[in-house]
C-alpha cells in the first residue's frame, strides 16, 4: 500500500470513527448509513472494517461505540451465539436496546440524527 493509499485510509477509518461516535446511547445505526453521514457512499464495508481497527484509547481521547452499529436487516452481524455477538449483544442491552435473536426493532432503536446534529459535530 502506498504512503498516500495508507494516509487516505486512515482519514476515512476517522471520519468514520467520527460519526460512530455522534450515535446517541439507547440507538443503533446500520454500516451503510454511518458510511452515507461520514461522506463515504457505497462503503458500508470499510465502516466494518474500520470498527476492527478502532484503538484501544478509542479516537481522541472518547470510546468509539462499535457496538451500535447494524446491519440494514436491523440485525447483528456477528454470528449467533458467537463471542463477538454476545460481547455486542451486551453492550446494546446496556442500554436498553431490545435484542430479540439477533434482531433490533429500526423502528424503535435506529438513529435518525437532525441536520443540525451532524453539521456541528462532524469536521468534515
Amino acid at each position: 500500500m502506498t504512503k498516500e493509499r495508507k494516509q487516505n485510509t486512515e482519514n476515512n477509518y476517522q471520519r468514520i470513527w467520527q460519526t460512530v461516535q455522534q450515535i446517541p446511547q439507547g440507538k443503533v445505526s446500520s454500516y451503510g448509513k454511518v458510511a452515507d453521514l461520514a461522506g463515504l457512499p457505497g462503503k458500508a464495508r470499510l465502516v466494518g472494517k474500520s470498527l476492527g481497527k478502532i484503538p484501544k484509547s478509542g479516537w481522541r481521547g472518547k470510546p468509539v461505540p462499535w457496538f451500535r452499529v447494524i446491519n440494514s436487516q436491523g440485525k447483528i452481524s456477528f454470528p449467533l451465539g458467537g463471542e463477538q455477538f454476545e460481547r455486542q449483544k451486551q453492550h446494546l442491552q446496556a442500554e436498553n436496546v431490545v435484542v430479540i435473536g439477533n434482531k433490533i426493532k429500526l423502528k424503535d432503536f435506529e438513529w435518525q440524527p437532525d441536520l443540525s446534529e451532524i453539521l456541528f459535530s462532524l469536521e468534515f
